[in-house]
């Protein structure tokens, strides 16, 4: 299995710009835990985001990084329980064709992918693993190489 360690994609000639555009279920934690998502464990704080994808995905983000990068929908105030769309940004991302593992973050979760998953690059030193039917539900291919 290869382990990545702080790769770069936006130097990398195999990766694509893609953008996702998702309705997501969310609900703030009560107190600090774990969640077991589909490539790894997500470590979470008091106050984060705990979010349910439209393909039943479940995930973990930061409440800074959640309040950034999602709104709410039109029946879900800013900061309450319920339905919340990202904001359509561009990020680089590259399909993977060995299984691998990579951090989420600096000395954060380890998370898996197989062979056909994507790695993402949400900013530098920032990771994320799609597994590949969730990609081709959730993403689109914006762009290839640079």
């Amino acid at each position: 299995m290869l382990t990545l360690v702080n790769p770069n994609l936006a130097v990398d000639p195999a990766a694509v710009w893609v953008a996702k555009d998702e309705v997501v279920t969310v609900e703030f934690a009560g107190a600090a835990g774990a969640l077991e998502s589909a490539v790894g464990l997500n470590r979470y704080s008091k106050g984060d985001a705990l979010l349910t994808g439209s393909t039943g995905d479940r995930w973990c983000v930061s409440r800074d990084r959640f309040d950034a990068k999602y709104r709410p929908e039109p029946s879900t105030e800013q900061g309450d329980a319920g339905q919340y769309r990202n904001h359509p940004v561009r990020l680089r991302a590259r399909r993977m064709s060995t299984p691998f593992t990579i951090e989420r973050s600096a000395g954060g979760d380890v998370l898996q992918g197989n062979s056909g998953d994507w790695l993402m690059q949400y900013a530098p030193g920032d990771y994320g693993v799609v597994a590949a039917a969730r990609f081709d539900r959730v993403y689109r291919v914006l762009s290839s190489g640079r």
